[in-house]
């Protein structure tokens, strides 16, 4: 059954029958603009609320394997320095409320989670799979990202070279 849903997933993300050619950010191109709402009601817009900030956005699903560890880690990361700058949006690529809320409590992440049930931004950034992480200069620029599953001293290291 998660095989079936992880192909389902995919799918969608990769947006298949789409005429628009595929997105292939990369470090130094500017992260594309966006408006949600967060978990808990809040408008979100990027970059207008985050302009001249340092920012790591994060897409992620409750199904995949490796979200939940790397969720945790980066929660670590988030604590150490949040004082210092670091903001980190998890943007759930595909999910209703009830289970993005569900994933919340179950891990126990405080960074703001947002809504893209149609996974309109996730597509908009090109992610193709799950984790993807993007990390985001004060300047709106694509600093670094991150494919797939690293642990926290890579998310740390990356997060760290950003705040500089």
């Amino acid at each position: 059954m998660r095989l079936l849903i992880f192909l389902l997933s995919f799918a969608l993300l990769a947006g298949c029958g789409s005429d628009n050619p595929a997105v292939k950010l990369n470090m130094g191109d500017l992260a594309p603009k966006f408006q949600t709402v967060t978990v808990d009601g809040k408008n979100s817009v990027f970059p207008d609320a985050y302009a001249g900030k340092p920012l790591v956005i994060r897409f992620w699903a409750d199904w995949c394997k490796y979200c939940e560890g790397e969720m945790k880690a980066i929660e670590n990361v988030y604590q150490r320095n949040k004082d210092n700058g670091l903001e980190v949006l998890a943007i759930n690529a595909g999910q209703d409320k009830a289970s993005i809320e569900a994933f919340i409590k179950k891990v126990g992440f405080t960074y703001p989670a947002l809504l893209d049930e149609k996974s309109n931004i996730a597509r908009s950034y090109g992610v193709v799979g799950l984790p993807t992480t993007y990390f985001v200069d004060a300047k709106g620029m694509i600093h670094a990202k991150i494919i797939g599953e690293a642990d926290e001293a890579t998310f740390e290291r990356q997060a760290l070279e950003m705040l500089k």
